[in-house]
């Protein structure tokens, strides 16, 4: 006898899901969102593939997303979904995404319903960019020169 197939909840079902349950992880626990982030070498080699790709086309746009989610599952599945959507994570709460301005449109209505769902004070911040605005980010902290891989310098040897 053949298994019944597995159901996929979108986001907002599988947070309706543990709301319903109540369920809540204890205090303790570290948060799983946290092992969804690449080493950064990686992270600086996806937002070069946006920031160093073709022109935009005129429905094509660029753009920031950044929350701030007190609740670890509800932060969790908004990474998860947030990654399956292409976005890609430049740090815990922050990632970037090129997309076409509807596929935009869709995340942005997910992310209000869910955040509508429950009684919380979180927000969830998304920001269009141009690509000349990435080009000319600057990193504080780890050793990654990041303008010298966005505008690398003209050298020309005889």
């Amino acid at each position: 006898m053949a298994r019944p197939r597995k159901k996929e909840f979108d986001l907002k079902e599988q947070l309706k899901c543990l709301q319903k349950a109540g369920l809540r992880p204890p205090p303790e626990r570290p948060s799983e969102a946290d092992n969804l982030l690449d080493p950064l070498p990686e992270r600086v080699r996806k937002i070069l593939g946006i920031v160093q790709a073709g022109p935009l086309k005129a429905t094509e746009m660029t753009w920031l997303i950044m929350y701030d989610i007190s609740d670890d599952r509800v932060r969790l599945q908004i990474a998860k979904y947030l990654i399956r959507q292409g976005c890609i994570r430049i740090q815990k709460s922050v990632f970037i995404a090129r997309s076409e301005n509807k596929h935009f449109e869709e995340v942005y209505q997910t992310l209000k319903e869910v955040n509508e769902m429950y009684d919380n004070e979180d927000s969830i911040i998304l920001v269009p960019v141009n690509a000349s605005d990435v080009r000319s980010m600057k990193l504080i902290g780890k050793n990654v020169n990041i303008q010298a891989i966005t505008d690398p310098p003209t050298t020309l040897f005889f």
